[in-house]
């Protein structure tokens, strides 16, 4: 085949004008009923076959692309996760990502069989590939609510870690090889996959944080790179073990994100972009492969049918069941049994099936795509109603006060540059009463427009913007006070409880 510049000109076309829209769609989602991942998807299904007429019916390259698409997700997931934060909820998370999903996917199976009339086989590939949360769902939409970081942190862990059981149950099924060597041959190929996957990441992300802290590369953008490479090592190299790629590059990336690397924020950023690339070709793709046609008033109401057994069953017994391993009161417990996002990852699961043949698998990627639209659009629009009315709802979480950051690397210090909203309690408070980590510093209130040094009597305002310079090493403890006094003001030590010593820098 020979090849045509002129194709080559009309799909980077195509492609611009595509990804254009779907950053657009990222600014519509805020005010339309929609969420962002709803609209790639639309633009998908447009421009297939139903739409433009775009031919895309390889479940192969669906399900590559796919599971390379969620891998950049995690890496991200990992790599914007706040160790600090997620570690009281680890043992929840892990639990709702093991056994939740096990309980979750044995009460869909049955239904799906019984119910349903659906064959076992399909019933509990069903099961598998809408029991796990979804990992790009939750790390955009609940960034958006302001809840408890103890509650956002174990919807966060869930879906960084339940990618890999329902991956190797939805593989394995799709096969016909579950049960060739008895339940508990299957629970030891599970358990091995979590286990090794999780090791090779933290092999991987340890190693490559020791390298990059050692290495002095001659460009700061080489940095970003390295990092998504080993994240995207971490995948292949646990994939090669015989292990669960998805657990070790979230793994992974949780490591280096929480590890003191040169420019750690650039990092960041740029694991964010490209995680938000993957989000919109991976739901463009998806749409694309869908058939609308081919959908009926039977994949409707199966769809249907099962989204309320997941939504009201299955998803409230998996949180009871995990309930014992963390402390939680029961109104956040009914909050995590509402918010169990769904999204890309089940559709990518159900091109599994679709990809080896299984028969039926075209009916269960139909009833999985209307699923998961059904589900979204009633979760997600809800979840902050639901926080608020359940009461766990956190008005004053970290939002009212916008931090950014840049390295100055020579100095091994941090520039952060913090504005004041409108519900900050830091309005009021003197730049001496800020009593920030030793070594952090004011250097700059910027007022109007106007820049002025501060001094220990300088009264904060709000919409004031601060350039405060701080060591590297408690950079963390900064944002820390600096969160404190948004929330309580100048009475913060005491009514968050937390122990006095920082001292005051003024300017």
């Amino acid at each position: 085949m020979s090849f045509d510049p002129a194709q080559l000109d009309v799909a980077l076309l195509a492609g611009a004008v595509v990804v254009l829209a779907s950053i657009l769609a990222v600014r519509l989602s805020v005010v339309a009923v929609f969420s962002k991942q709803k609209i790639y998807l639309l633009i998908g299904v447009a421009l297939g076959e139903a739409g433009l007429g775009i031919g895309f019916d390889d479940a192969d390259v669906a399900q590559a692309l796919g599971l390379s698409a969620l891998m950049i997700i995690l890496a991200e997931g990992g790599l914007t996760t706040r160790w600090r934060e997620m570690r009281p909820v680890l043992g929840l998370g892990a639990a709702l990502a093991t056994v939740g999903v096990a309980v979750s996917v044995g009460i869909v199976a049955a239904a799906g069989h019984y119910l349903l009339g659906l064959p076992w086989q399909i019933a509990v590939l069903l099961g598998a590939v809408i029991s796990g949360t979804d990992a790009a769902a939750v790390f955009s939409v609940l960034r958006s609510v302001p809840l408890p970081r103890r509650l956002a942190a174990t919807l966060e862990a869930e879906s960084g870690l339940n990618d890999a059981p329902t991956v190797v149950l939805a593989t394995v099924v799709s096969a016909g090889v579950a049960l060739d060597d008895g339940p508990a041959g299957f629970l030891g190929i599970v358990v091995y996959q979590m286990a090794a996957g999780v090791a090779v990441g933290l092999a991987i992300g340890f190693g490559g944080a020791w390298l990059l802290r050692r290495i002095a590369l001659p460009s700061s953008g080489l940095y970003p790179l390295a990092v998504i490479t080993l994240a995207v090592l971490s995948y292949a190299g646990a994939a090669v073990a015989l292990a669960s790629g998805f657990a070790a590059v979230y793994v992974a990336g949780v490591v280096l994100g929480n590890s003191d690397l040169p420019h750690r924020n650039a990092t960041r950023s740029f694991a964010e972009g490209i995680a938000w690339l993957a989000q919109i070709g991976l739901f463009v793709m998806l749409g694309l492969l869908a058939v609308p046609g081919r959908i009926g008033l039977r994949e409707v109401g199966l769809a249907l049918v099962t989204a309320l057994v997941l939504t009201f069953v299955a998803r409230p017994l998996s949180v009871a069941v995990c309930a014992v391993v963390g402390r939680m009161s029961v109104r956040e417990l009914a909050f995590l049994s509402w918010a169990g996002l769904r999204g890309a990852v089940p559709i990518v699961l159900a091109t599994i099936p679709l990809a080896a043949d299984v028969a039926g698998s075209e009916e269960l990627f139909d009833i999985v795509f209307v699923l998961v639209v059904l589900v979204t659009l009633t979760t997600a629009p809800t979840l902050p109603a639901t926080a608020r009315v359940l009461k766990v709802a956190d008005r004053e979480e970290p939002r009212d006060l916008d931090v950014e950051a840049a390295p100055l690397e020579r100095v091994a210090a941090d520039l952060l540059q913090v504005r004041i909203t409108r519900r900050s309690r830091l309005h009021g408070v003197e730049v001496g009463e800020l009593r920030l980590p030793h070594g952090a510093s004011v250097a700059l209130v910027v007022r109007d427009g106007e820049m002025t040094v501060p001094v220990n009597q300088t009264a904060l305002r709000r919409g004031d913007d601060l350039l405060i310079v701080t060591p590297r090493d408690r950079r963390e403890a900064t944002e820390i006070r600096l969160r404190a006094l948004s929330r309580s003001g100048r009475l913060a030590q005491w009514l968050d409880g937390e122990e006095p010593g920082g001292r005051s820098e003024g300017g």
